[in-house]
C-alpha cells in the first residue's frame, strides 16, 4: 500500500499567487500603455467630406429604360435622369410645380456638370438605376433667377450625433450618420458648415459629451481649433423593430453652446438597404431647418464666444457728454513766461504732455485649474487687468495647471499686484506668473 503524502494547506500559496499575478499585470500594463493610448485615435474612423461648390445637386432619380444595346439603354437612362432632375430642381427652388421650361437635350446636357451613379443594373437591352445629377450653377442660375449673391451664415462647426442601440457616437466609429453629412453637398446651402474629418484626435475632442458643456472657455478652444464662429448639432436617434426590419429615426436640430432646440421630425426606412437614402433625406430637411433659422435671425453666433472685448459706444458717448467741454486754465501771473502754455517751445493750450508709452510684451501665466470653472475664472481675472491687450490659451489641463499667453503693456509686478487685488495667490518668476485661488 502506498504511503499517504501529507496535503499541504492551500491558503499560504494563495497570497503568493495573487502577488505574482499583480506583478505580472503591472508589467503588462507598462508594456501596453503606449499602444493602448495610440489605439484610441488609430483605426478606420474618419470620413473625408466631399468637396463642395456652388453647384446644384439632385439625387435619388429612378430610371428604367430599354435600348438597342446596353450602351444605348444607359445613354437613354442618363438623358431621362437629366430631364427628371431638371424638373425636380425647378420645383425645389420655388419656381412652381409642373411648369419647368422644356429644354432641348443639347442645352440640358451643357448645364449638367456630372452624373453620379448611386445604384445601377445593366442588361443587354435594359438599364435600371438610381442616379444623381449635378448642375453647374453659372449655367443654371440664370434659369432659376439666381444671378445675385447668396447670403450665407457664419462658419458653423457641425457635430453629428447618432444614438443607436443605446450608444451615442460622433466620430468614435464610422457611422452612416457621419457618412450622410460627409456626402452632403453643402455648396448649395446657405449654411457655411465646418465639417471635421473625424480621424485622429478629432474623435477624442468631439464627442457626445461636448453637447452638455456650457463653459465658454472650452467652446472657444474647440471653435478656434476648427476656425468656426459657432456650433450646430444635428442629432439622429435610430431604433429598429427587429433585425433587418423597419428603422425608425427621430431627427433633431440643435444650435449653440447652450444646446438650443430648433426643430424635430421623424422618418422611417423599410430596411437596412433604405437607411442611407433616409439619412440623406434627413440631412436635407435638417439643412432646411437651419436655413429657416438663419432667415429668422436665430442662427447668429453667440456673442459670449467672441474673445474680443465688447464696447457700448452709446454709453461711452453719454459719459463724455456728462463731463462737458474741456476749458483751458488761465495762466498764473506768478508763473514764469517759459512755463506759460503757448509760449515758444511749449505745448498748445489745453494739451497734456503724453506719458511715455510702455511697450507690450508677452507674459506666461500659469493657472491652477482643478476644475473647468477655474480656467474661466483665471481668464476673466487676467482679461480684467488694465493694460492686458490679448489673452490666448496655450494649453489646458483640468486637474492640473493650464498655461496662458498674455500680451501686457506694463511691468510684471504691476500685473501681479492687480491679480493679488482680485484675491489670487501670485508667484512671480522669470517673465512668468503662477496664480491660484
Amino acid at each position: 500500500m502506498a504511503a499517504l503524502r501529507p496535503i499541504l494547506p492551500f491558503r499560504p500559496f494563495r497570497r503568493a499567487a495573487v502577488l505574482l499575478a499583480g506583478g505580472t499585470a503591472l508589467g503588462l500594463a507598462g508594456l501596453v500603455a503606449g499602444p493602448a493610448i495610440l489605439a484610441q485615435i488609430e483605426g478606420e474612423r474618419g470620413i473625408a467630406p466631399i468637396a463642395s461648390t456652388g453647384d446644384f445637386e439632385v439625387g435619388g432619380i429612378e430610371v428604367n429604360v430599354s435600348g438597342s444595346s446596353a450602351a444605348d439603354a444607359r445613354a437613354k437612362g442618363w438623358q431621362d435622369a437629366e430631364r427628371q432632375a431638371w424638373k425636380k430642381l425647378w420645383e425645389t427652388n420655388g419656381m412652381g410645380a409642373g411648369n419647368a421650361p422644356a429644354l432641348d437635350p443639347a442645352t440640358l446636357d451643357s448645364m449638367v456638370g456630372a452624373v453620379m451613379v448611386e445604384h445601377e443594373e445593366i442588361g443587354p437591352h435594359r438599364y435600371i438605376a438610381r442616379l444623381g445629377v449635378r448642375f453647374d450653377r453659372a449655367r443654371t442660375g440664370g434659369y432659376l433667377g439666381m444671378r445675385g449673391a447668396v447670403t450665407r451664415s457664419a462658419p458653423l462647426l457641425i457635430i453629428p450625433v447618432v444614438y443607436e442601440g443605446g450608444v451615442a457616437s460622433v466620430y468614435e466609429t464610422r457611422t452612416p450618420w457621419q457618412r450622410a453629412w460627409a456626402e452632403f453637398h453643402t455648396g448649395e446651402s446657405a449654411i457655411d458648415y465646418v465639417r471635421p474629418n473625424g480621424a485622429g484626435p478629432e474623435s477624442l475632442l468631439l464627442t457626445e459629451g461636448q453637447l452638455s458643456r456650457r463653459s465658454r472657455a472650452w467652446w472657444r478652444l474647440v471653435l478656434d481649433d476648427f476656425g468656426a464662429a459657432d456650433v450646430v448639432m444635428p442629432i439622429a436617434r435610430l431604433t429598429r423593430e427587429f433585425p433587418g426590419g423597419p428603422i425608425h429615426g427621430t431627427f433633431t436640430a440643435r444650435h449653440g453652446p447652450d444646446n438650443r432646440f430648433l426643430g424635430q421630425f421623424e422618418m422611417t426606412a423599410p430596411g437596412d438597404d433604405a437607411l442611407p437614402q433616409m439619412l440623406a433625406d434627413a440631412v436635407h430637411r435638417l439643412d432646411a431647418i437651419y436655413t429657416q433659422a438663419l432667415q429668422r435671425g436665430e442662427l447668429a453666433p453667440d456673442s459670449t464666444l467672441t474673445m474680443a472685448p465688447q464696447f457700448d459706444a452709446k454709453q461711452i458717448n453719454q459719459i463724455l457728454d456728462s463731463l462737458g467741454p474741456v476749458r483751458p486754465r488761465a495762466p498764473d501771473p506768478a508763473t514764469p513766461a517759459a512755463a506759460v502754455p503757448g509760449a515758444p517751445g511749449q505745448s498748445a493750450p489745453g494739451t497734456v504732455p503724453a506719458a511715455p508709452a510702455v511697450a507690450a510684451h508677452t507674459v506666461t501665466v500659469q493657472v491652477a485649474t482643478p476644475e473647468g470653472t477655474s480656467l474661466d475664472a483665471g481668464l476673466s481675472a487676467v482679461r480684467g487687468v488694465s493694460g492686458v491687450q490679448a489673452v490666448a490659451t496655450a494649453s489646458v489641463a483640468v486637474g492640473g495647471t493650464s498655461v496662458l499667453r498674455v500680451t501686457y503693456a506694463g511691468e510684471l509686478e504691476t500685473l501681479a499686484a492687480a491679480l493679488r487685488g482680485q484675491g489670487w495667490r501670485v508667484t512671480v518668476g522669470a517673465n512668468a506668473l503662477s496664480i491660484r485661488k
